[in-house]
């Protein structure tokens, strides 16, 4: 949408707005749908869901902020390689401990993953993008470290009062849409923006459909970091990269160089691994856990 030309060359610059118009539908959904359906008492106190919030928004400004500044690769590399940012924030959030097995295979996983797509991706991505500068790779670095924080906190609340998904969802997204409005309202670009969507109704469905998409999103996020944690969350979401690209090759017949392949192959050994070790873990007397 911030690359489409919208009317007479109209291009629309506020991802702030994006973030918002995503987070208010899903707020209200969020609501609507408690106070219809769910019976389940709310226990968590409303502020702790400010830091999952706080942390949200600047993920995403410092993710949007680091694409002027970073090269294509530098960006792939990032978004395969947050598991053990993940792991790191989850020993210093939660005081969770990992075996090394579980270290090993997460730096396995981040190397299939990178590998496979640098080598899919065209060198005329790759070389026409913007060169890495300190102030990329320093937002970049908030990206995963805010992100790594976020899905953290969230299996924090999961655990520590028992949330229900749409109750983390409207916690979330409001208090979400309330401080990304307020930047907006700061810096003055709000109107900018609304107005924009009144010009183009073809810009207002495609951020109707935006939200639709990232509301159905969240759900599914949310509904998985309840379920299995952040840690497995992030490496479903990791491994997924790898095989939306592999799918996208095979369906439209792409050449995935040899390195490509490997790349898959180190991806399903650490997959295998991680399994099979869990469950000669599980499978032994609980004599003691080594921590990480």
């Amino acid at each position: 949408m911030v690359t489409a030309d919208y009317g007479h060359g109209e291009r629309f610059r506020d991802s702030q707005f994006l973030v918002f118009a995503n987070r208010l539908l899903s707020g209200l959904l969020a609501v609507v749908a408690l106070r219809l359906i769910s019976r389940t008492p709310h226990r968590a106190p409303a502020f702790e869901y400010t830091w999952s919030s706080l942390s949200n928004v600047l993920s995403s400004w410092c993710q949007y902020e680091a694409l002027l500044y970073v090269s294509f690769p530098t960006q792939v590399l990032a978004k395969a390689c947050k598991i053990i940012p993940v792991m790191l924030m989850g020993k210093l959030v939660s005081r969770k401990s990992y075996r090394w097995d579980e270290y090993a295979t997460a730096a396995l996983i981040s190397a299939g993953t990178s590998t496979f797509l640098l080598a899919s991706e065209s060198d005329e991505h790759a070389t026409s993008a913007a060169a890495t500068t300190l102030s990329g790779a320093a937002l970049l670095a908030g990206y995963m470290a805010f992100d790594a924080f976020t899905s953290t906190w969230q299996s924090v609340l999961f655990t520590r009062h028992g949330v229900t998904t749409l109750q983390m969802m409207a916690g979330t997204s409001v208090l979400s849409c309330v401080l990304t409005v307020a930047a907006q309202l700061e810096q003055g670009s709000l109107p900018a923006a609304v107005a924009f969507a009144c010009r183009h109704p073809q810009f207002l469905m495609h951020l109707g459909l935006l939200s639709v998409c990232s509301t159905i999103g969240q759900l599914v996020i949310f509904q998985t970091i309840a379920r299995f944690g952040s840690v497995t969350f992030i490496i479903i979401m990791t491994v997924r990269q790898a095989f939306a690209i592999l799918l996208s090759c095979l369906i439209y017949q792409h050449r995935v160089p040899p390195l490509g392949y490997l790349g898959v192959a180190v991806v399903f050994l650490a997959l295998f691994l991680r399994i099979y070790l869990g469950q000669r873990m599980r499978q032994q007397p609980r004599t003691g856990r080594p921590s990480g």
